[in-house]
């Protein structure tokens, strides 16, 4: 793979629906980025039963993908990665509200979302956004390699239209 430049306005990006030939790049993203990583089968099935799938990417690499399930006027993010190449350059909230627009636009009226505690990043991404928290998973995340605990999930909502 290719080094791309360190600024992110030099770097033409475009969203697109994920494609069945992306799976093995979402992996190896998810592979670097997360700790409970999807698998391909994960995503396959998201592809299969029709969810909003989507990724940003340049001409040769994905900088981020997103997932959104949409029923009975709500909406769940089921999952959002920003490549680590490409962080802190605005890409998770453009992928985050690509696919609010996409619950709005099959009639879901909020969004759900659960995230770690531990993931500063996500949550502040989150708050700036509108989301507000509803409710905790107790033990919903598995545990760290090595650790015995299992993480919480904080359950955020957001109304939509934003």
């Amino acid at each position: 793979m290719q080094t791309l430049p360190a600024r992110s306005d030099s770097v033409n990006v475009f969203l697109r629906a994920m494609r069945a030939s992306d799976l093995d790049l979402l992996v190896e993203s998810e592979n670097l980025s997360l700790m409970n990583p999807w698998s391909k089968r994960i995503f396959s099935d998201c592809l299969r039963a029709g969810y909003e799938c989507w990724v940003l990417a340049t001409r040769d690499r994905i900088v981020a993908h997103g997932v959104l399930s949409v029923g009975a006027e709500e909406a769940h993010v089921l999952t959002i990665c920003v490549h680590p190449d490409f962080r802190r350059r605005g890409y998770g909230r453009r992928m985050l509200r690509h696919l609010l627009d996409k619950g709005y636009r099959k009639n879901a009226r909020v969004c759900f979302l659960e995230v770690r505690p531990s993931n500063a990043e996500a949550r502040h991404l989150y708050l700036s956004m509108g989301f507000v928290q509803v409710g905790e998973r107790r033990q919903y995340y598995p545990a760290d390699q090595g650790a015995t605990l299992r993480e919480d999930a904080l359950i955020l909502s957001c109304p939509l239209p934003l």
